[in-house]
């Protein structure tokens, strides 16, 4: 990932959020005032202004920060070699077979640390 420098701070940024955050916000608040108006009505406006607050983000450094990264997480994402179904079959049974032997093994051990506190303390359990 490419790094700047710089890390100075765009007051023209600190609106655009500013402006984001305000519309999120919003939306929030006329949701809660129109209850009695349609679901259908009110969440297509909320996905209308998701999607605005959303643009104005991305304009921002850390907007194109992010969609920069993401961009790049896509690709590395694309490089990844997933298992068959017959591999992961196996590691999920693999995985079960190993916490099987491990609750066992953590409740032998637990009967005896019981049994033992008991007999030193002699309190019977």
């Amino acid at each position: 990932m490419s790094e700047k420098t710089e890390n100075a701070s765009n007051p023209l940024d600190t609106l655009k959020w500013l402006i984001a955050i305000a519309l999120l916000g919003g939306l929030v608040t006329a949701n809660y005032l129109y209850q009695e108006v349609s679901v259908l009505y009110r969440a297509l406006a909320a996905v209308a202004v998701v999607v605005i607050a959303g643009f104005i983000a991305a304009t921002t450094e850390k907007g194109k920060q992010f969609l920069t990264f993401s961009k790049e997480s896509r690709v590395e994402v694309r490089k990844v070699v997933w298992p068959s179904r017959q591999e992961a079959t196996q590691t999920t049974l693999i995985v079960l077979a190993a916490t099987v032997i491990v609750g066992l093994l953590l409740w032998g051990l637990d009967g005896i640390i019981v049994r033992v506190v008991g007999w030193v303390t002699g309190i019977g359990v």
